[in-house]
């Protein structure tokens, strides 16, 4: 028997009765079907709803409010709204279950590196001097 629950990639799950839709006229381009079709999609979800280990889901309540809302209407298409509705709410909830990056390790630079840096700045400066026009006494 096939769900209608939607899946994450981290293994979330959104139950298909916590989905709420509402749909309503969309804008742009489609002729007159814009003026006769309801092809804009809005989805709501509770977070509280979302099902899943329970490491992610406190990352998802740090990281999302309370009622989570997608919109679509680029498609001429309700059914095509609906579908990328359910893909960014998708990346939208694993986005916000994702581990916070790694933070950088500061380093300090070699020897080597420093006295490169020194023998440059002296070059430089030699250079620059004998730019100079000599003091005349």
């Amino acid at each position: 028997m096939e769900t209608d629950d939607l899946l994450t990639a981290r293994g979330l799950t959104v139950p298909a009765t916590a989905i709420e839709w509402s749909f309503a006229r969309a804008g742009g381009a489609g002729g007159q079907n814009v003026n006769k079709v309801a092809t804009k999609a809005t989805l709501t979800v509770q977070r509280r709803e979302i099902r899943g280990r329970t490491l992610l889901l406190e990352r998802i309540e740090r990281n999302l409010p309370a009622v989570i809302t997608v919109t679509s209407q680029e498609s001429r298409s309700q059914w095509r709204n609906r579908r990328l509705c359910l893909d960014r709410l998708a990346v939208l909830i694993d986005e916000a279950a994702a581990p916070p990056p790694t933070m950088r390790r500061p380093s300090r630079p070699s020897k080597g590196a420093v006295q490169r840096r020194l023998d440059a700045k002296k070059r430089d400066s030699q250079r620059k001097s004998e730019r100079r026009r000599p003091d005349r006494d």
